[in-house]
């Protein structure tokens, strides 16, 4: 059994190219646009909706069948065309190149994996059960954004400024991690989120933050 590594890859800006028109290529490239990626799309034929993001500048459309140039300075390849014919040559061009390639309908011949993805603006949850059953992780996906709500966006944009601001004024690492666990307890991401001062006021957010840590320290102490 193939043992994947978990990671998450910083793709803003960078070429990946999806072999593959159909709908399986529109969730892919759905996908990647929300990560940044510079995206071109090789298929004699697309969807309504990636011919919509061709004509609007959004991807670039090759319209014929691959090749392997097609795939050079990529730095991802996503086979998804629908044919596994298609798709076996696609991959074996990536590899030639030494450049990582999913394949859509072979998950385990691929170099990678897609999971199913949640995102709240910088918070991200992903799901997946590699390749066993895409379904599965869908549907843990639905049921962690019902318990994860919009509300995550704002609180992962706060905890970014809550980090910079404890990096740029607190010295010590041990007294840095003792402050970012006590800015992520529940109750302290809701405060954070209304705090009209969290941006302008460093001294004030460091005092909340120790005076935080120290309370979550009594309490350890109690227990």
């Amino acid at each position: 059994m193939t043992e994947w590594y978990p990671v998450m890859l910083n793709i803003s800006g960078k070429r990946c190219v999806v072999i593959g028109g159909g709908p399986v290529a529109e969730r892919k490239a759905a996908g990647l646009l929300a990560a940044g990626a510079q995206l071109t799309i090789v298929s004699p034929q697309v969807t309504p909706e990636l011919g919509r993001m061709a004509d609007a500048g959004a991807i670039e459309w090759v319209a014929r069948e691959a090749s392997q140039a097609d795939v050079a300075g990529a730095a991802l390849v996503f086979a998804a065309a629908g044919q596994p014919e298609v798709n076996r040559q696609a991959a074996e061009a990536a590899r030639r190149l030494g450049i990582p390639v999913n394949v859509a309908d072979d998950g385990e011949n691929g170099d990678f994996l897609v999971p199913a993805v949640l995102r709240r603006g910088r918070f991200v949850l992903a799901a997946g059960v590699s390749g066993a059953g895409p379904s599965l992780a869908a549907r843990i996906v639905k049921e962690l954004a019902a318990r994860y709500g919009p509300e995550y966006t704002e609180y992962a944009e706060a905890l970014r400024h809550i980090r910079r601001t404890v990096k740029s004024h607190v010295a010590d690492p041990e007294e840095r991690r003792r402050l970012l666990t006590a800015a992520a307890e529940a109750d302290a991401l809701e405060e954070w989120r209304q705090a009209e001062w969290l941006t302008a006021d460093p001294q004030r957010l460091l005092e909340r933050l120790r005076s935080r840590a120290a309370a979550a320290k009594q309490e350890e102490d109690k227990t």
